[in-house]
C-alpha cells in the first residue's frame, strides 16, 4: 500500500427522507484492495455511487491525491480516475465487445472518423491479457454472463484508472475465472491502482483485500485490517449479532428414501448429453460445475422452459411429459431462477403481485378477486420469510436483494410444491439473508420438499447438500455422498476428471 488516493469524509445521503449515510468516512490507498461489506442496503452501492457521480453529495468532503474535488458526473469521475463495475451488468447487447469496450471513448484517425482497425487491435490485446478467446467482433448478446462480466472489468481497467470499484465482480464467474480475476487485481496493485471490492463472500475478502470497512444502516460500523480479523468478528459488526449458525441444516433424510423424481438420459444437442439423477423425498441435491456445464440448462428441461430431443423424465416411478412450466407446477415442480430481476421478478408491481401471481385462480370466484383472502395469502409469506417491506404493495424493485429473492421463492412456495429447484439462490445477497434462505431450506426439507440447489458457491453447496451432483459438458460426471465431499473432488469431477 502507498499513499492516500481517495479520503471520504462525513458523507451522507437522503433519499425521500430516508437517512441512506450518516456522515460515513472512508478511505483508500494507492496500490490497496479495500473491501467494503455490509448487508443489502447497508450503503455500500450509494457510497460508491457518489464517488462515481451518479447521485450528488449531500453532505460531507471528497480529497483524491490530497485535493477536495467535486464530483457531479460520471465524467468528472472518469476524469478523475475513477471507474465502476456495477453489480448489474450495464453493456450494450447488440453492440460488438470492442465497441461496448470502447464506448465513449473510441480511437480516432487524423481526420476525426473512428479508427476501426485500432479499435478491433487494442480489443484483441486487452481479451489476450484476460485470457478470454473471443473475437472483439462479437456482439455482447451473444456472450455468456460471466463473459459479460470479464468485459464489464476490461472496460474499466481500458480507462487507465487510477481507483476501480468492482460491485460483486465475480457472482458470474466460475472458480478458474475468479483466480484470474485475481491475478488482474495483483498486476492493478503492483501498478499503484487502488481497488474497491464490494462483495458478500467472506472467502474472497480474506483473499484478495488488505483492509476491510463495515457498514450498517448507512452508518461506519468500523475499518479492519484483513489479517487481523476473523469472519465471525465481521459478521457481528455487519449484523448487530452473531450468527451462531450460519448453514443451517440439520435435516437428513433416510438414504432409501422414495424417489420422487428421476431424470434419466436427458440430452440436447450442444447442451446436455444424457444427463440422469435420482431426488429423493426431503432431500437437498446440490448441483456443481463450472459455467457452460449445463446445470441451469437441464433444470430449464425438466421445467419446461426449454425443449429437450431425448430422454424420460418419471415422477413417483411414472413418465411424465412437461412441454411447459404449467406443466411442470401441475407434477409439483417449482423453479427459482437464477437471474431474478430479468427473469423472476416484476420489477415496478407490488409484493403482493409478485407472490399471488402463480396462484390467482384460488381468489377468483365468477370473475371476481377475493382481495381479503390475497391479501391474508401474502402476508402470511411476508410473516414466514421475514420480507422487509413497509406493505405488501410496496414495488419490489424497491427492496434489498435478500428480500426481492425471498419475494421470489415465496411466489413458489405458494404454488405448494413437492420439488423446488433453486437455481443460484443467494447470489448477491447478504450474509443475514443468506443464512435466513438456508433455514427456510432446511424447514422445508423436514416438512418432506425435495430440493435442487444449484450454486456456484462450494462452500454453500457442500454445507446444505445431502448429496451433490458434478457436472461437466452437459453430462453427470459424479454423484457424491456427503463422506466424499471436498472442493478438490468436486473440482476434480467439474474439470472432467
Amino acid at each position: 500500500m502507498g499513499r492516500p488516493l481517495l479520503q471520504m469524509r462525513g458523507i451522507a445521503k437522503r433519499f425521500a427522507g430516508v437517512h441512506a449515510l450518516k456522515g460515513v468516512d472512508f478511505e483508500l490507498e494507492s496500490g490497496e484492495v479495500h473491501g467494503l461489506l455490509g448487508e443489502n442496503g447497508a450503503g455500500k452501492s450509494t457510497l460508491m455511487k457518489m464517488l462515481a457521480g451518479i447521485y450528488p453529495v449531500d453532505e460531507g468532503e471528497i480529497f483524491i491525491e490530497g485535493n477536495k474535488v467535486s464530483i457531479n458526473s460520471v465524467k468528472d469521475a472518469q476524469a478523475h480516475g475513477i471507474s465502476i463495475i456495477h453489480q448489474e451488468i450495464s453493456l450494450v447487447p447488440h453492440l460488438s465487445v470492442a465497441e461496448n469496450i470502447f464506448l465513449g471513448k473510441e480511437p480516432v484517425t487524423k481526420i476525426g472518423w473512428i479508427d476501426w482497425k485500432k479499435m478491433m487491435e487494442d480489443a484483441r490485446t486487452y481479451l489476450r491479457q484476460f485470457g478470454l478467446e473471443l473475437a472483439p467482433e462479437t456482439p455482447v448478446k451473444k456472450l455468456t454472463v460471466a463473459q459479460q462480466q470479464m468485459i464489464e472489468i476490461i472496460k474499466a481497467v481500458s480507462f487507465q484508472a487510477k481507483m476501480i470499484v468492482m460491485d460483486e465482480p465475480t457472482s458470474s464467474l466460475t472458480e478458474k475465472e475468479v483466480e484470474f480475476l485475481f491475478q488482474i487485481i495483483g498486476r492493478l496493485k503492483e501498478q499503484g491502482v487502488g481497488i474497491v471490492y464490494i462483495s458478500h463472500r467472506m472467502n474472497e475478502l480474506f483473499t484478495i483485500t488488505d483492509r476491510i470497512t463495515v457498514l450498517r444502516d448507512g452508518n461506519l460500523i468500523g475499518t479492519v485490517k484483513t489479517k487481523e480479523t476473523t469472519t465471525d468478528q465481521l459478521i457481528a459488526m455487519m449484523v448487530g449479532r452473531e450468527l451462531t449458525q450460519y448453514y443451517i441444516k440439520d435435516a437428513s433424510p433416510a438414504s432409501d428414501g422414495d424417489i420422487v423424481l428421476s431424470v434419466r438420459n436427458l440430452s440436447k444437442k450442444g447442451v446436455l448429453n444424457e444427463a440422469g439423477f435420482d431426488l429423493r423425498k426431503g432431500e437437498i441435491l446440490g448441483f456443481a460445475g463450472l459455467v457452460g456445464a449445463g446445470r441451469s440448462e437441464l433444470m430449464k428441461c425438466i421445467f419446461g422452459l426449454d425443449a429437450y430431443d431425448k430422454g424420460e423424465i418419471r415422477i413417483d416411478g411414472k413418465p411424465v411429459i412437461i412441454r411447459n412450466p404449467n406443466d411442470a407446477i401441475k407434477h409439483g415442480i417449482a423453479y427459482v431462477t437464477e437471474n431474478r430481476k430479468e427473469e423472476g421478478l416484476f420489477l415496478i408491481r407490488s409484493v403482493q403481485y409478485n407472490i399471488t401471481i402463480k396462484i390467482l385462480d384460488q381468489f377468483i370466484r365468477w370473475f371476481r378477486v377475493n382481495a381479503r383472502y390475497e391479501s391474508q395469502k401474502t402476508r402470511q409469506f411476508i410473516h414466514e420469510l421475514a420480507i422487509k417491506t413497509p406493505n405488501p404493495d410496496q414495488e419490489v424493485r424497491n427492496l434489498s436483494g435478500g428480500n426481492q429473492q425471498k419475494v421470489l421463492i415465496s411466489r413458489w412456495l405458494a404454488t405448494n410444491p413437492r420439488i423446488l429447484i433453486l437455481d443460484e439462490p443467494t447470489r448477491g445477497v447478504d450474509v443475514g439473508a443468506k443464512a435466513e434462505i438456508y433455514a427456510i431450506m432446511n424447514r422445508l426439507v423436514k416438512e418432506g420438499v425435495s430440493i435442487i440447489l444449484i450454486s456456484s458457491e462450494l462452500p454453500e453447496v457442500i454445507n446444505m447438500s445431502d448429496r451433490i451432483a458434478v457436472m461437466y459438458k452437459g453430462g453427470i460426471r459424479a454423484v457424491l455422498n456427503r463422506d466424499e465431499f471436498s472442493q478438490e473432488t468436486i473440482m476434480h469431477y467439474a474439470t472432467g476428471g
